[in-house]
């Protein structure tokens, strides 16, 4: 937090120091102008004005040259104006200086507007943990808090960790993370998540996950490296300005040399100062500038919706999306499942019930939680022992002597146990008592609201939806209809699910990406295959957060179409700037290099044209 502070000073410093420097330069350039005769005060005047305004582009420059990066903006702008100086043409040199530093000077407001967005998350950066000790409150550093403490966290505080709540009840604002201004409630056994505030009632709760694994502290982090990651686009410019600018520097020499030489009558000074006005319009500041914030600005324009965009490399991938495969529960489900049915064989209900709650004990599946709270008694963990689990299966357990297998008909299968199928809409849960079959539970999960939404908009969009589900057929089937969806795939291993994503991937229409969007950690290899990996933040298990490109804070399927809206848009504007920008400097070129335009055009074609585009690239802030 102190460190963020200190960088905020440090800025707002720097642009002090600028806009003074912006205002001497001015005024001493004024003062030039004002004497009527060329005497050596006005030619120190305008040195004094020159130097002022552009001491550190001339600074960077030569540190430049050392480096080995010879061909960049600065090195143009103190090379044009040098030769300005040199041909005693001292108010261009000065106004090109003082103009390209009131260029850089907006040019830097505008990129500081673009980042608030972002900047603004860093708000959700907890600065303290209240812990009780000798019956008083301490305050403590988040990073201290040992996970199984117990916090305090009072009206207006914001929650610094993960944790469950053990004591009160309060309203907890979650816009930072989600979006969304709608309150939400926490009772005790709920979970707390870190970076929400409290806004009324006092909490106490047990830490679950020390301070770099807990949600807010993901999130700093997606946020701080989220730019780091370059788009093809923007390696474009990179590359582009390499070759470019020792390019027109030596097109400017040439401009300058061989018109003496080859047209009779051609005057050097003439063509020399063609040659800097040609150099001057050749500056790549607007594409350099305006391409990184456009995309800068459509990762805080979304992380506005609630949706983290790790890199600006899954802007462009967002925007080029032509097939959308969903994981089913948790994701187009609310993934709160209840038990529906309850379906002996040669046992009683209640018998059926227990051992397959037994079984499930040490899982946090949603479907072993809602079997265990329709069995709602307490559970003797001493009668559970060998207990194992078969991902995407079952588990197997020997419950007070009897060997238990849970889970769907494939474990059956594998363990050679015979059992009807039951055709059903729900999720079956299959169970065996000494491998004989004993019954199943009937689990049904309910629809998001905004799912048939999501699914619509894409459709209409021209983008194919496929749901990928470990689901049995009958309820994935149900699911699938009832969104439209264009094509489903059920009872799907996790190995499976990459399969299917590979031959998407594979039979894909050219120049398009797949994206796949889950919450759980059965997911997490399914998002790292996907050209873009979406996991559902709010539910979402960490190993899916990690994975995943881009991260949907609230769990609604409906900001999907929201972040291809957004990527779209922004890679909209960024072609713009780069069309513009490349169009009006040729255009320029060709006129400069002709005598039609003079240092003072050169001037709007580059400072002028950066600060359209860079006005331009802000549009991708507001969704």
């Amino acid at each position: 937090m102190c460190e963020h502070h200190h960088h905020h000073e440090e800025n707002k410093n720097s642009e002090k120091i600028k806009l003074t420097r912006i205002v001497i330069a001015a005024v001493i350039l004024v003062l030039a102008v004002t004497l009527k005769d060329d005497s050596i005060l006005k030619i120190v005047l305008f040195i004094g004005a020159y130097f002022t305004a552009g001491w550190d582009v001339i600074l960077t420059a030569f540190k430049n040259i050392f480096k080995g990066e010879l061909f960049d903006e600065n090195f143009l702008m103190t090379l044009a104006t040098a030769g300005a100086l040199a041909i005693a043409e001292y108010p261009e040199a000065v106004m090109v200086m003082l103009l390209y530093q009131i260029g850089e000077f907006l040019q830097d407001k505008a990129v500081e507007k673009s980042k608030k967005s972002i900047t603004d998350l860093m708000d959700i950066r907890p600065d303290y943990a209240n812990v009780e000790e000798n019956g008083q409150l301490v305050k403590k550093h988040p990073e201290d808090i040992e996970p199984g403490t117990i916090i305090t966290v009072k009206t207006g505080e914001k929650i610094p960790l993960d944790g469950e709540v053990i004591e009160g009840n309060a309203a907890v604002d979650t816009s930072a993370l989600t979006g969304e201004s709608v309150p939400r409630t926490l009772n005790a056994g709920d979970k707390a998540v870190s970076g929400c505030i409290n806004t009324n009632g006092l909490l106490k709760i047990r830490v679950e996950k020390a301070f770099k694994e807990s949600t807010v502290s993901k999130i700093l982090e997606l946020v701080e490296h989220a730019s780091s990651k370059k788009a093809k686009t923007e390696k474009f410019i990179t590359k582009f300005a390499r070759y470019y600018t020792p390019a027109v520097v030596a097109g400017a020499v040439l401009l300058a040399v061989l018109p003496p030489l080859l047209i009779e009558g051609a005057q050097f000074t003439d063509w020399f100062q063609r040659a800097l006005t040609f150099l001057v319009i050749s500056c790549p500041c607007a594409l350099v500038i305006s391409v990184p914030l456009g995309f800068f600005g459509g990762i805080g324009g979304a992380s506005k919706d609630g949706i983290l965009i790790k890199g600006s490399n899954y802007i462009e991938a967002l925007s080029k999306t032509g097939a959308v495969a969903f994981d089913k529960t948790g994701t187009l489900t609310k993934g709160t499942f209840k038990v529906t049915e309850i379906l002996p064989n040669e046992t009683t209900e209640d018998e059926l019930l227990k051992y397959t709650a037994y079984a499930e004990n040490y899982s946090n599946h949603p479907i072993a939680v809602s079997i265990k709270e329709a069995y709602n008694k307490e559970i003797d963990a001493k009668l559970i022992k060998d207990v194992s689990e078969a991902t995407g299966q079952g588990v197997k357990a020997v419950i007070d002597g009897e060997e238990i297998i849970a889970g769907n008909k494939k474990l059956m299968n594998e363990n050679n146990i015979s059992m009807p199928e039951v055709q059903t809409e729900g999720t079956v849960i299959y169970t065996a008592k000494n491998k004989k079959f004993i019954g199943c539970i009937v689990i049904s999960d309910e629809l998001k609201e905004d799912s048939a939404e999501t699914i619509s908009a894409l459709n209409k969009s021209g983008i194919k939806t496929v749901m990928l589900t470990g689901d049995n057929r009958k309820a994935a089937e149900k699911i699938a209809k009832k969104l439209g969806m264009s094509d489903f795939y059920p009872e799907l291993f996790p190995e499976q699910k990459v399969e299917k994503i590979e031959e998407l991937i594979k039979n894909k229409q050219i120049k398009t990406s797949v994206m796949f969007v889950g919450d759980g950690i059965n997911d997490a290899p399914v998002l790292t295959r996907a050209d873009i990996g979406v996991a559902m933040g709010a539910l979402g298990s960490d190993a899916a957060i990690e994975a995943a490109d881009v991260v949907i804070m609230d769990d609604k399927p409906s900001k999907i179409p929201a972040a291809i809206r957004i990527s779209k848009k922004t890679m909209t504007i960024v072609k713009q700037n780069i069309i513009f920008a490349l169009g009006v400097k040729a255009i320029f070129l060709i006129c400069g290099a002709f005598g039609f335009i003079t240092m003072w055009g050169a001037v709007f074609a580059d400072v002028g044209v950066a600060l359209i585009a860079v006005l331009n690239s802000l549009r991708t802030l507001k969704n």
